[in-house]
């Protein structure tokens, strides 16, 4: 039985490729783990990930030079 592409997944563009690692502190990882439990976000590295894009996309927005 053949496999059916889903569309995206195998784009080589998006695939993580790319390392980088954080290191936090003792408060702000308590603050991560506390924010995980209490909203039931069980992949953290999927949660840091969208959560740094979005900040970046956001200031993007900001910055984008208008006409007026």
């Amino acid at each position: 039985m053949a496999k059916t592409k889903r569309p995206g997944f195998n784009d080589e563009k998006l695939k993580r490729i790319h390392r980088k690692e954080l290191l936090f502190n003792t408060m702000e990882m308590e603050a991560i783990n506390s924010y995980c439990k209490r909203y039931k976000i069980r992949n953290k590295s999927k949660f840091l990930r969208e959560t740094i894009i979005s900040k970046i996309l956001n200031k993007f927005e900001e910055d984008h030079p208008t006409l007026f």
